[in-house]
């Protein structure tokens, strides 16, 4: 069995492999404070609930985009599991081109993702990432990695508002029923559900019109269904995108 690992800013997903299929997948706040300690304890007692045994595990692939965490995620790989996990860069042997300059500043999850969108849908795509920041991932006809836009995600945007606006309060971000809305909160939330869908939309139609060939839109990441919901673009929405990267990845580097 594989276990696979994305670490993002906000959430970090752990999924178990068995080949290609996914025996169980589980979401976790990233905590840069959290111990290995507390990230293996965690990890262990999850295995057990899904009535797994940690120790049919024969590999530990993570993608992560907090630097700070990477030492105890190996910490954590190696006391708890007995095992080395291999980290995704860059350099990582995956198949994918990466034209970006310079390549090691596209994010390891943006590099699984490009690697399973091309995988599973072919390509060209875009792949639109929706975590804490919003990420379109342009991959052109000849399977490269060409290059994206990035995006404060809609969650920052609400605590913003929050945040930098007095009489503002918390909202739950959810599609109203009605573009104008009738209270404050009715209103603050379209204009983050509207606001974001338009702002989605605009950056697919001007990166479509870059491209040479006519791309498959693909949306990934916790709040995909909500947004995809309102675009007139995307197409397909992968809740397993960034975990079946890994798994791709790990299968590449392995033979």
């Amino acid at each position: 069995m594989l276990l696979v690992i994305d670490a993002g800013n906000t959430n970090t997903s752990l999924a178990v492999f068995n080949g290609a299929e996914l025996m169980a997948h589980w979401r976790l706040t990233t905590t840069v404070a959290r111990t290995s300690d507390e990230y293996g304890s965690d990890a262990r007692n999850l295995f057990q609930l899904a009535g797994m045994n940690f120790a049919d595990l024969e590999a530990i692939v993570i993608a992560s985009v907090v630097p700070a965490l990477n030492t105890t995620l190996k910490r954590m790989a190696e006391v708890y599991f007995k095992l080395t996990p291999q980290f995704v860069d860059h350099t990582t042997r995956t198949g994918l081109k990466i034209l970006y300059q310079p390549p090691s500043d596209v994010g390891a999850d943006r590099i699984v993702d490009a690697v399973a969108a091309v995988a599973k849908y072919g390509s060209p795509c875009i792949i639109v990432d929706f975590g804490t920041a919003t990420t379109f991932n342009a991959i052109n006809a000849a399977g490269e990695y060409v290059g994206g836009v990035i995006t404060p995600g809609i969650m920052i945007s609400a605590e913003a508002l929050f945040a930098r606006a007095a009489k503002l309060p918390r909202v739950d971000v959810k599609r109203p029923e009605r573009v104008i809305g009738s209270s404050t909160v009715a209103a603050m939330q379209s204009g983050l559900y509207h606001g974001y869908a338009g702002l989605v939309d605009r950056v697919l139609e001007r990166m479509i019109e870059e491209m040479a060939a006519s791309p498959r839109i693909i949306a990934t990441g916790g709040l995909a269904p909500l947004i995809a919901s309102a675009s007139k673009f995307i197409e397909t929405v992968d809740d397993t995108l960034t975990l079946d990267g890994l798994r791709i990845v790990y299968e590449r580097t392995k033979t």
